[in-house]
């Protein structure tokens, strides 16, 4: 069982470190190209359904990412709650919502 919490801790982890670096590279893809304003909305919003959501709200102030875009600014925080509250149900249950 502690196996499991570790896997899921690192998945946790590695889908916010892929989502602060895919925002940083898109930054820096947007920041060469000004045609590109809409490119990469559906990889943050796929990233942030996978559980990177927390990640992507918070590198979206810390790198001052397209904090304009109303789809972005409101779908976010509530993507981190419900990937909050899906982490809690999980480590609560102790994964038997899974069927092996």
């Amino acid at each position: 069982m502690l196996f499991l919490y570790i896997i899921f801790i690192v998945y946790i982890l590695a889908v916010n470190f892929y989502a602060v670096m895919l925002l940083k590279s898109l930054r820096d893809d947007y920041g060469e190209d000004q045609t590109k304003s809409n490119s990469g909305t559906g990889k943050i919003i796929l990233t942030a359904i996978l559980g990177g959501a927390i990640g992507i709200y918070v590198s979206m102030f810390i790198l001052r990412f397209r904090t304009n875009n109303l789809l972005l600014m409101i779908l976010m925080p509530v993507m981190g709650v419900v990937n909050v509250y899906f982490f809690i149900t999980a480590f609560r249950s102790g994964f038997t919502f899974f069927v092996f």
